[in-house]
């Protein structure tokens, strides 16, 4: 990790009106853009395992794909030249190119050449007309006037990429067809940044791991689970800390531990007053900042640096070797959309990726929603599309942040700004797709 700048404070002075008992949610990734910094390690990766990796150069096309001049569909190349509008065409027949293999052959007026699909071009003919456009006759074929113009159906050489220029940027998560693009370019090997390591653990004597027997006050952990998913679907390398007890001494080891990794991502123990000593182990071992964020569900959350050096002491700034943290609250859904909201671009970020936005749609509500200015909310919502275009959205039901399910049945959240009120029914709102998170 780079060397750290800015205590939680500093970045704090930078903010304009900035209250940690009321963090307007969009103050939020600005705090966090300054607090994370991009990973600096590199390493080289086959294409079979550089999939959802992040690019750690420019890629710069070596060739011109296509290579040459080829036909985009199996039929025949002429000189479209001869076209005449209004005119049918009638072409001779002398020979066949195949794909893989260059026709030698010379093609004179009134000539064609039967072709398969991507195949070379020959020497001036720069038109493809469909089989299925043309009319056998004997050794000819007739192509009815205005089935095509010249130039159809052939792809350029170097349409798709230019040798010399940029074909991938630094920065991009590679997806499927990022990996084609390359092998499309002959490249075996990527150098790419090295995964993000994210230590996560539960906090809380009411935990429940899986297999633990059910008690009178206890749940199960979902928290885990989740983080886990949301982890792995962003390509990081996650160290499962489990469940840790509300202990002083477990609190100290699992925070000394988690701390030798990258970011560390915790649930619960982090809203005031609790009865749990979670809050005042991350004050020992770290420089972090608690929040109450103007949001809704999701209120509090605790950020900074936390050290992996068991002698901190209290108020010193976090060695070199401290990870970034992210203390989540406990609710199931509230884990959910902050990450979504706010750790996941912090995450990015650090990966060395360029930062991705959400999808934002408008949709109208079918149903009044309740909302009072002053805070953000993300309401759980349903998206539909209907046969004449148009997006309506109405709410999974209860909004409850303990309500796992609700986020099951959503496609979107509905984002209700700082500012905004009331919504009735029929009035636009703004979605957040839950399938581009």
């Amino acid at each position: 990790m780079k060397a750290i700048a800015k205590s939680t404070a500093q970045i704090a002075d930078q903010l304009q009106a900035y209250d940690p008992q009321a963090l307007p949610a969009e103050s939020v990734n600005t705090f966090l853009a300054e607090l994370v910094s991009p990973l600096a390690e590199t390493e080289k990766v086959s294409l079979f395992d550089a999939l959802g990796r992040v690019l750690a150069e420019n890629i710069v096309s070596p060739l011109n794909v296509p290579p040459h001049d080829n036909s985009a569909m199996d039929g025949f190349a002429f000189d479209g030249a001869q076209l005449q509008p209004g005119t049918p065409l009638r072409l001779t027949v002398v020979g066949t190119a195949l794909a893989g293999k260059a026709w030698q052959g010379r093609v004179h007026s009134g000539e064609c050449v039967k072709i398969m699909t991507g195949a070379v071009m020959p020497a001036g003919l720069d038109t493809v007309v469909p089989q299925e456009f043309t009319q056998a006759d004997g050794p000819a074929i007739n192509i009815p006037p205005g089935a095509l113009k010249a130039g159809d159906n052939r792809r350029h050489r170097g349409e798709d990429l230019m040798a010399g220029r940029t074909a991938l940027h630094q920065g991009e998560r590679l997806g499927s067809a990022a990996l084609g693009l390359l092998a499309s370019l002959g490249i075996a090997q990527v150098m790419v940044y090295r995964r993000l390591r994210v230590a996560y653990f539960s906090t809380g004597d009411e935990i429940l791991s899986l297999g633990e027997a059910p008690r009178e006050g206890a749940v199960y952990d979902s928290n885990r689970y989740t983080v886990f998913g949301m982890l792995t679907q962003l390509g990081c390398e996650v160290i499962d800390l489990g469940v840790v007890r509300d202990d002083p001494v477990l609190l100290e080891t699992a925070f000394i531990q988690a701390a030798r990794a990258d970011a560390v991502i915790t649930s619960g123990g982090v809203s005031v007053g609790e009865a749990d000593h979670t809050r005042q182990m991350m004050k020992k071992l770290g420089d972090i900042a608690f929040w109450r964020i103007a949001m809704r569900p999701g209120r509090p959350m605790a950020v900074g640096r936390i050290t992996a050096e068991p002698d901190h002491q209290e108020g010193r700034a976090p060695s070199s070797t401290s990870a970034v943290l992210f203390g989540l609250p406990g609710n199931p859904v509230a884990v959910m959309v902050t990450f979504i909201a706010f750790v996941r671009p912090a995450l990015l970020r650090m990966m060395g990726a360029r930062p991705e936005q959400p999808v934002m749609l408008r949709a109208v509500s079918e149903h009044p929603i309740r909302k009072k200015p002053g805070r953000t909310e993300y309401q759980r919502g349903i998206v539909t599309q209907h046969a004449d275009g148009r997006l309506t959205v109405r709410l999974t039901g209860n909004q409850g942040s303990g309500v796992l399910s609700s986020m099951i049945q959503a496609n979107g959240l509905i984002v209700l700004d700082h500012q905004q009120g009331a919504v009735k029914a029929g009035e636009e709102v703004s979605i957040m797709m839950l399938n581009a998170a």
